[in-house]
């Protein structure tokens, strides 16, 4: 177990030092950065634990072995003993497995319409109502930031904020759960314009990207951007405003677009758009710098391709399946009604299993 001391001793060390700090008054008047080092704390939380249970194991272990010559009831006891210690061992070394630094983050969600006209918008609907159902399952808030319906009431596009209220463990942030969800949801159904009674495939895309906690984690040369204001337009295309509230930035030197009009001020919109920004040059950045690292393992469950096809909903047979973790149930109603932990757990069960793997590789 020298090797796990010998990782584990510098994160105890720096658990100590953020618990210090967040102790002085004087971080907390710096709002981003107490909640950057509240959410390292709550991370190294789970590995102070989980050392502190492995050298609690050991002791007694040990104590037993050193008394069992003389009294057989703790030689008795000593192969439990040791079994303890065995388990605790290894949860110490599955945590100090690196995670996410990004698990404890609150993200921004987007969900497109693809191919599949207005029953893709229907479908990217339904969609979001999972999405917001799932969050306050959870306990997070959600915030629509943008919307674009459609007449029959599907969106073309939507993006939401999803924030978590409180946070003990990195491991139960937005970012750890829906950061799996990226990529080409599929449906399977007869859709309501149709007169046949067929059955048709659609889909609709979902992005998911950390948000930055402080702005000056990514810089924005003003002199980058283009903005451009114009009129809030609702479904069908037609005038819900009667000003220039609505508010388009692009990113010169990415080409990155954002467009915001669901504020009725300019400038809120203007702010929302650039906390949407921002949140896409970071995932943009990480991308970057995750293609560049020769040594860094791409998650077998969380790819960068968005194109990638990654769930499947058939309605007539009340279907849900994941297409990386084989994953398949016959819940789909209540998946849709919010009940994704299932879902969702198995992404993540199949993504540590492989940074296990890795690890016991290296």
């Amino acid at each position: 177990m020298t090797d796990s001391f010998a990782a584990a001793a510098p994160l105890l060390a720096e658990h100590a030092e953020i618990e210090r700090a967040l102790a002085d008054p004087g971080v907390h008047a710096d709002a981003a950065r107490a909640r950057t080092l509240g959410r390292r704390y709550a991370e190294l939380n789970r590995v102070v634990r989980a050392y502190r249970a492995w050298e609690s194991a050991r002791d007694d272990a040990a104590a037993a072995a050193e008394l069992a010559a003389e009294d057989e009831s703790f030689a008795a006891e000593l192969p439990s003993l040791r079994a303890a210690e065995k388990e605790a061992a290894e949860h110490l070394r599955q945590v100090l497995i690196p995670r996410d630094p990004d698990d404890g983050r609150d993200v921004i969600l987007e969900i497109k319409a693809g191919e599949g006209g207005e029953e893709s918008a229907l479908f990217a609907g339904d969609l979001l109502r999972m999405y917001l159902r799932y969050a306050e399952r959870r306990g997070w808030s959600t915030q629509v930031l943008d919307a674009t319906q459609t007449e029959l009431g599907g969106y073309k596009d939507v993006q939401v904020a999803i924030k978590a209220r409180s946070l003990e463990d990195p491991a139960d942030g937005v970012w750890a759960s829906l950061k799996y969800e990226g990529g080409v949801h599929r449906v399977q159904r007869v859709p309501v314009t149709e007169s046949q009674g067929r059955i048709h495939t659609s889909a609709a895309g979902v992005l998911v990207f950390p948000e930055v906690d402080d702005p000056g984690e990514v810089e924005i040369d003003p002199n980058d951007l283009r903005i451009d204001v114009f009129r809030s337009s609702g479904p069908g295309g037609q005038s819900v405003n009667t000003t220039d509230s609505a508010v388009r930035i692009t990113h010169l030197p990415t080409g990155i677009v954002v467009s915001m009009q669901n504020e009725k001020s300019q400038l809120q919109n203007r702010e929302q758009a650039m906390r949407v920004l921002r949140a896409r040059l970071l995932a943009a950045q990480q991308e970057a710098a995750a293609a560049e690292a020769a040594d860094l393992r791409r998650s077998q469950v969380r790819t960068v391709d968005r194109s990638e096809r990654i769930r499947t909903y058939n309605f007539p047979e009340n279907r849900i399946a994941d297409h990386r973790t084989g994953y398949k149930a016959y819940n789909l109603d209540q998946v849709l009604g919010g009940d994704l932990d299932a879902v969702v757990r198995s992404a993540i069960e199949a993504d540590e299993a492989a940074r296990l793997a890795a690890a016991a590789d290296a």
